[in-house]
């Protein structure tokens, strides 16, 4: 049998901007999480990062090795602890099942994932909720082992928000809204969705600021604590960025909910003004999707698990609504 760990070539990790650069499993590196010690803990978790390859074998074994193991009163271990296994070619890549743990007691896991004799690329997206310590694939010692097949010629989509950016409640984290845009139009992406505590902190619109991107889409306005914090940093954030990229595609969301409160209307009404600011000095780049129209016209009850968060229904509708706007911001034709 050949094993290969994450980081062995021909292995490659996407959705981590900083891998390739300290071959670390962590969306944020430790010097931004001294920054922000809120994020000390969700700076290393890596909802958006995928392990691919491509592969003949007629099987492979996935084994994961956590270093936490946390309960999520909201979600399962499906949803949180779990890795989903598509095989194919992107955008026509098939669910192959979860490589999930037993119980909340078991730190290493593996699964064995059946597929054709084909060469065939491998996409495993990681568990949202832990730390991973190590993932290792499998295979048998006659099958071969590529480099996987790339994503679009764009650079990575970057998307920063709340629990509900980072995929609460999906049933599995493949069905979060950005990851199922990723597999639609065969579209690398970050997910810097850090759950209860992206607050539009400078810290973090300066890292931002210096990842290669060809689109950001932010939408904290859930995290604000109050609308006054969201009002003092939502333009900051924005122009932050917008200096260090000045010709970079911008997309300034609000939270999706079926029905909004008076301070979701405010809140709304912030990141409008961010947005008609901008316009008015001339920025022909920003873009602003109201949160309140995710849902769509029809069984918008059917959305949320929480009324906060959407659950798997709730998250294909907010891709459904985002596709054509990036599709047409990227010039993309599949």
């Amino acid at each position: 049998m050949k094993t290969y760990h994450y980081y062995d070539s021909p292995l490659k990790i996407f959705g981590l901007p900083f891998f390739e650069k300290n071959k670390k499993l962590e969306r944020l590196p430790e010097e931004v999480r001294q920054q922000v010690r809120s994020l000390d803990f969700l700076g290393r978790r890596c909802p958006g990062a995928r392990l691919c390859f491509r592969t003949n074998a007629v099987e492979f074994t996935v084994k994961i090795t956590f270093e936490t193991f946390t309960v999520d009163v909201a979600m399962s271990i499906f949803s949180c602890q779990s890795a989903a296994v598509f095989v194919g070619d992107r955008p026509r890549a098939r669910f192959a099942g979860l490589v999930n743990p037993p119980d909340y007691n078991t730190f290493a896991f593996e699964k064995t994932i059946s597929k054709s004799p084909e060469m065939e690329d491998v996409t495993i997206f990681l568990p949202r909720d832990e730390i991973v310590g190590d993932i290792e694939i499998t295979v048998d010692d006659g099958a071969e082992v590529e480099a996987p097949a790339p994503y679009q010629d764009r650079k990575p989509v970057l998307y920063y928000g709340s629990s509900i950016t980072e995929g609460g409640c999906s049933s599995v984290v493949s069905n979060a809204y950005n990851a199922i845009l990723s597999n639609r139009l065969n579209l690398d992406y970050y997910n810097f969705g850090f759950s209860g505590s992206a607050k539009g902190e400078i810290e973090i619109a300066q890292c931002i600021s210096g990842i290669e991107m060809s689109l950001f889409v932010y939408d904290y306005d859930h995290n604000a604590p109050t609308a006054e914090h969201l009002k003092k940093t939502h333009k900051p954030f924005f122009e932050c960025v917008r200096r260090k990229n000045p010709d970079l595609p911008i997309i300034m969301m609000s939270k999706p909910a079926a029905r909004y409160s008076k301070d979701d209307v405010e809140r709304r009404r912030i990141i409008w003004e961010t947005y008609h600011d901008a316009l008015e000095k001339g920025d022909r780049n920003v873009y602003f999707v109201d949160g309140e129209r995710f849902y769509g016209d029809h069984d918008r009850e059917l959305c949320s698990i929480d009324i906060t968060h959407p659950n798997d229904i709730g998250f294909l509708r907010m891709a459904d609504t985002l596709e054509p706007i990036i599709r047409e911001l990227l010039c993309l034709s599949i």
